[in-house]
């Protein structure tokens, strides 16, 4: 998977001056090292443009990484409402965001994500776009959430559902999240107002279109 991925970057995408200060500045600050690996960043554009999303919900902000790229490929006027539980975090992609150009098309809600959606519900909210890449051990809850409040054909991408290609992989030592990952893998595939597929980019996407 490593090798595939790595050819995959070197075909596919190319230098990035303004996603690379976003990743210097995560690193900077002392957060984790984990935004989506470039390839996965582009696609998340193409599936933003292509589906002509206006209305995209993320969860997981970090530093702002996924964000950009998710701007990037929303419609003309497109808003981006992004889950983020540390305010710090937050603050830090609404920085990357605006210097993007896309600080007046974003908005933070801090806090656990589920509350956050429980708001966003309450107040009749709906998305025709979600990007999941939070703690993975909620991703089937998140995954309801948005159905909850999906329009019909909206597409939900959820992140790292390969957990290191250790799912697939039985000579790989499995991590903590694979049995989770396997677990949501199924539910997602099984869902009966999903068609899913799992995309083999970076850490694994699974795209679905709600029915």
């Amino acid at each position: 998977m490593k090798k595939t991925n790595e050819y995959i970057e070197s075909v596919f995408t190319s230098s990035d001056p303004l996603l690379d200060e976003v990743l210097t500045s995560i690193r900077d600050n002392g957060m984790q090292q984990i935004s989506v690996p470039p390839a996965s960043g582009k696609l998340l554009t193409m599936l933003a443009s292509i589906s002509g999303a206006k209305r995209i919900l993320e969860i997981g902000a970090l530093g702002g990484y996924s964000g950009i790229c998710l701007a990037r490929g929303m419609a003309g006027g497109g808003t981006l409402t992004s889950l983020e539980l540390v305010d710090d975090y937050a603050n830090l992609a609404k920085s990357n965001l605006t210097k993007a150009g896309f600080g007046d098309r974003v908005t933070y809600m801090i806090g656990p994500a589920l509350d956050s959606l429980e708001k966003l519900a309450d107040r009749g909210e709906t998305f025709d776009f979600f990007f999941v890449d939070a703690d993975k051990e909620n991703y089937e809850n998140y995954l309801e959430a948005c159905i909850r409040i999906a329009e019909k054909g909206a597409l939900i991408v959820c992140d790292n559902v390969l957990a290191r290609g250790t799912v697939s992989d039985e000579s790989k030592a499995p991590t903590q999240n694979t049995g989770i990952m396997k677990a949501f893998n199924e539910t997602v595939s099984n869902h009966p107002k999903l068609e899913s597929l799992l995309i083999p980019v970076g850490d694994g996407l699974t795209v679905s279109q709600v029915k």
